[in-house]
């Protein structure tokens, strides 16, 4: 099969895909891009509101739809072409009677409490992979789950494309930048402001090791339940990048410590790293120097 004219003249592609509403953490992964494939390269930027990723009862139809707004973003932050399909030309027989499974990584956290979610991300990750046939893909670290299954995916099935994550990219008081921001008013936005905080003190329990960091991050979240609107935790998680499963005390390296929460009707998550040093392990604040 002969190469795209574009890649025989060794121009590289990178794609950025999202579902739309964009803001300041999706300009940043088209900054990456186009810092990537230099000014001959091309960043393409995809917009679609996949409705495999939407469960019963939740926010598929009042997910925000602003593609006029997109396109002025997209340009602005560097991108050559925005492709912004109908559900019909994705899927032109109606939902896809194949589709990609996730597996196990996939029906925990996230998956657990959206159950097909994520079968319903790589289906449309890899038709997405095949329509603009990038040489490099860029994902927020945000959706570290999603990161982790698109790598896995890439890896699995041997896709020819190098998967990328960009650092989340937050508002000054903390809060991540989430295109579901815009539906919380000003008490539901303070209420919000606890999943960072609990991020902030897990991590800084990071050299006590993991039940120290649950046991920050929990109380912080605590901290918000009685607030108006409250806080409602679908789950905080310390756990393996690699199968995000949780890590025991004995784990050694970067941990993702990841927050699912509900204010009012707005759910949102995020995640940070975590280093973990086994107890014992050279350099261990607790154990260096002693006999």
């Amino acid at each position: 099969m002969p190469a795209p004219p574009d890649r025989a003249r060794g121009v590289r592609r990178a794609v950025v895909m999202t579902m739309g509403a964009l803001h300041d953490g999706h300009a940043a992964l088209v900054r990456a891009a186009r810092a990537r494939v230099g000014a001959d390269g091309q960043v393409v930027v995809t917009v679609f509101v996949n409705p495999l990723q939407f469960g019963p009862g939740e926010d598929l139809d009042r997910y925000p739809r602003t593609l006029d707004a997109d396109l002025r973003v997209a340009a602005d932050a560097g991108a050559d072409t925005v492709f912004a399909p109908a559900a019909d030309e994705v899927y032109p027989g109606g939902e896809p009677q194949v589709r990609v499974a996730a597996g196990p990584m996939g029906a925990r956290l996230e998956g657990a409490h959206r159950p097909g979610h994520f079968d319903g991300m790589l289906t449309v990750v890899a038709k997405l992979l095949h329509l603009t046939a990038p040489d490099v893909a860029y994902y927020g670290q945000k959706d570290a789950q999603q990161l982790a299954l698109i790598r896995r995916m890439a890896r699995d099935l041997n896709f020819p494309v190098e998967i990328v994550g960009v650092p989340t990219v937050r508002e000054p008081d903390g809060l991540a930048l989430s295109s579901r921001n815009r539906y919380l008013d000003p008490a539901g936005r303070r209420t919000a402001l606890a999943l960072s905080r609990a991020l902030t003190a897990g991590a800084a329990a990071a050299h006590e090791g993991p039940e120290a960091v649950r046991t920050a991050a929990r109380r912080a979240l605590a901290a918000s339940r009685d607030a108006a609107p409250p806080l409602e935790t679908d789950y905080l998680a310390l756990v393996d990048p690699a199968d995000f499963r949780e890590v025991t005390g004995e784990f050694a390296g970067e941990a993702v410590l990841a927050v699912a929460a509900r204010v009012g009707a707005t759910r949102l998550i995020d995640n940070v790293r975590v280093p973990l040093t086994p107890p014992g392990a050279a350099g261990d604040p607790l154990t260096e120097g002693t006999p």
